[in-house]
């Protein structure tokens, strides 16, 4: 079939099986060409298909000759319908991972569940016996607790007040004014609970009681922090509330690590182009502005580009380097002065008329629509592609 971006706001609908694929070379290779690390050597992803999730999947794989477990929810395809871009991406991944000959398995589910925890640690226990590294890179909006079976829904909320700012309708360029509602109710201990840190210490909990954490076993989390610009409707708003109770996760990991000689931290990403982001207001114009900046200071990153540089010089560093709240920045490219100081003044004279010439607004479109395996370069997109991709590794 023909396969085209089909949008509804912040998502695309359809998926690209060949353009995924291209994508996922494209970061293998980036890994490959960047030299092999000293890293882990048995490694579980949960979140493992897209964004920063899939980028420590191949950075541990291709870096490091890891054998890799990924978790993820994503939709399989049928016919006629094309899969999640999470499916293409992870069928790719274990295509090349097989032809290189590493481990690669997938399970395909609700990570916050009990069934999918314990399906895991069976395939850990059979299959590499201990993990010494767990990514936690969930981005869901929603979560269904599996002690209680009460479904909880996130909110990108500001908290106390309404938040007036500029954004941009990516799709059409448009800079216009956007108010959002402050927080109400329960909106707060929701977001939290769906975004905040006690999936990860459950995984870590449940790992660690099967037996199955190495020796100086080490565990990271992804968040990030961002700037004035954002912080009422991010840092200090539900979604910062939820970033800050991971955060405070991380030293409670580690307490129950002590025996094992184990470690959780958390990093600091950079703002990038990811499902989840698209989603938040204002984002999309700050990336934009933030693009522009860095890519003309020759400080520009993608997901494959930052976890790269986190492993080789940050997480598996004899002393990690990390902020006084113990989290590490990787972010520090995005959060130098001269960068925000910069972005702040293109803020200012943002409107639609300016903003092609003061922003990058091509270059977030385009990393949108490559999420979902849309142009990408050399892919051709009036040939008929087959929607039906297995995972090799899928565990049924």
């Amino acid at each position: 079939m023909i396969i085209e971006p089909r949008t509804r706001g912040f998502i695309c609908t359809t998926a690209h099986p060949d353009g995924c694929a291209a994508n996922v070379k494209t970061q293998i290779e980036y890994v490959k060409n960047s030299g092999q690390l000293n890293g882990p050597k048995k490694v579980l992803v949960i979140g493992a298909s897209t964004g920063f999730g899939l980028a420590s999947r191949i950075s541990s794989a291709h870096a490091c000759q890891a054998s890799t477990i990924g978790v993820f929810f994503e939709k399989p395809p049928s016919e006629g319908r094309t899969a999640s871009a999470g499916w293409y991406n992870t069928a790719a991944f274990e295509k090349e991972a097989h032809k290189a000959g590493l481990y690669a398995k997938s399970i395909n589910g609700d990570a916050f569940s009990h069934e999918i925890k314990e399906k895991t640690l069976a395939l850990i226990q059979a299959d590499l016996g201990k993990i010494d590294l767990l990514v936690y890179s969930l981005a869901s909006p929603v979560r269904t607790h599996p002690d209680t079976g009460v479904r909880y829904k996130s909110t990108l909320k500001p908290i106390g007040n309404s938040y007036t700012n500029k954004t941009v309708d990516f799709h059409t360029g448009e800079v216009k004014e956007i108010t959002i509602a402050p927080s109400t109710g329960d909106d707060i201990e929701h977001t939290i609970t769906v975004m905040g840190g006690e999936d990860w210490q459950m995984w870590v909990n449940a790992l660690l009681k099967a037996d199955l954490l190495s020796e100086n076993f080490k565990t990271v989390a992804y968040s990030y922090i961002g700037p004035k610009l954002t912080e009422p409707v991010y840092r200090k708003g539900t979604i910062g509330m939820a970033k800050d109770h991971l955060e405070k996760t991380a030293f409670a990991i580690s307490d129950t690590l002590e025996k094992i000689n184990g470690k959780a931290y958390i990093s600091v990403n950079k703002a990038l182009v990811t499902q989840s982001s698209s989603a938040i207001p204002v984002i999309p114009l700050y990336i934009s502005l933030l693009y522009k900046t860095m890519k003309a200071k020759g400080t520009h990153e993608g997901c494959i580009e930052q976890i790269y540089r986190l492993y080789k010089e940050r997480l598996f560093e004899d002393e990690v380097p990390t902020d006084p709240q113990g989290r590490i920045r990787i972010d520090d490219w995005e959060m130098h002065a001269d960068i925000q100081e910069k972005v702040v003044e293109l803020w200012e004279q943002a409107t639609t008329e300016t903003l092609p010439n003061i922003g990058d607004l091509e270059g977030y479109r385009n990393d949108f629509f490559n999420l979902f395996g849309f142009d990408v370069t050399g892919v051709d997109y009036l040939k008929d592609s087959n929607e039906i991709v297995a995972i090799p590794g899928l565990k049924e």
